[in-house]
């Protein structure tokens, strides 16, 4: 009998156990999907945080051909701290594009800071300069107000201008970025092989500041900017991308669109690294399809506030 009271005793001693094991897991269970929902909410809002500062481009303007698109290096996340903006003003059609260090939602409001100057300053300033002078006082007034503790590396930003007249001269300041590639018929080159400035925010801008002249953009040719995160991208084996030697391809492929041109880059990318990325990565496609000498300069005083 005492032992048939034991086992008895035993049984009805594991139900509670059993019971505990199912609320634990429907816990486990419950908590989740909770944090996966809030992942995806938190995703979201990135999102659009992302999509409201990098505004997609139109597929022209005035008469230029654009295709743009970039990469987190975040898994899961569509943000990141490259930048790049096509706007046509009075001065010309001018161009931004920008490196921050660091990547994820920590370099987004830097981006913000540098974007938000450029739309401003490309209408208002008559010299390249003059806008390059107000992207470093915003970033200057942004590094300013950070939060204690912000990761110190992104305290600078690498920053192309570029401005495109009518007739299609080309001029550009840099500071710390890699220069476009320039296609042309099957040729295909760097425009530029001068050292650049510091990047923005390393160091305060030289009161000369040295606007390099890059010839005409003629009808046909395309111009192939884009972020470090691009060039030094890696393989499997620690080989980086080749981008000239694609580039190089593209071009003997004969005439291609802006947004063609665009997707061979990325599908080679992809493919090199396996669709892993150590850093942010973007790529902006400018090709002339102006059939004849047009001017592109909007109303004076357009763009601005009143």
């Amino acid at each position: 009998m005492d032992m048939i009271r034991l086992r008895a005793g035993t049984q009805r001693g594991m139900r509670p156990g059993a019971v505990f094991l199912a609320v634990g897991t429907g816990i486990v269970l419950h908590a989740r999907r909770a944090m996966l929902h809030e992942l995806r909410q938190a995703q979201a809002v990135a999102g659009a945080a992302q999509s409201a500062l990098l505004r997609p481009l139109p597929p022209d303007i005035a008469g230029l051909g654009l295709a743009a698109a970039q990469l987190s290096a975040d898994r899961g996340a569509a943000v990141g701290g490259d930048l790049y903006e096509v706007i046509a003003t009075e001065h010309g059609v001018r161009v931004v594009m920008g490196d921050v260090r660091g990547h994820g939602l920590g370099a987004l409001g830097t981006a913000a800071a540098v974007l938000g100057s450029f739309r401003e300053a490309a209408h208002d300033e008559p010299e390249l300069g003059g806008v390059l002078r107000r992207l470093g006082r915003a970033l200057a007034r942004h590094l300013r107000t950070r939060e204690p503790g912000h990761p110190a590396d992104e305290d600078f930003v690498t920053v192309l201008l570029l401005e495109i007249a009518d007739d299609g001269r080309t001029k550009a300041l840099n500071c710390g970025h890699p220069w476009p590639y320039r296609l042309r018929g099957q040729d295909m080159g760097p425009v530029s092989r001068v050292g650049p400035l510091p990047p923005l925010g390393a160091f305060p801008l030289p009161y000369d500041l040295p606007v390099e002249e890059l010839g005409r953009l003629l009808p046909g040719d395309t111009l192939v900017l884009h972020t470090d995160g691009v060039a030094d991208a890696r393989d499997a084996r620690g080989r980086f991308f080749p981008l000239a030697s694609v580039l190089g391809d593209v071009a003997r492929a004969g005439p291609l669109s802006s947004r063609s041109v665009l997707r061979a880059v990325f599908a080679s990318l992809l493919r090199h690294t396996g669709h892993r990325r150590a850093d942010d990565a973007a790529v902006l496609v400018i090709r002339n399809d102006r059939k004849a000498s047009v001017r592109v300069r909007p109303p004076r005083g357009a763009g601005r506030c009143p």
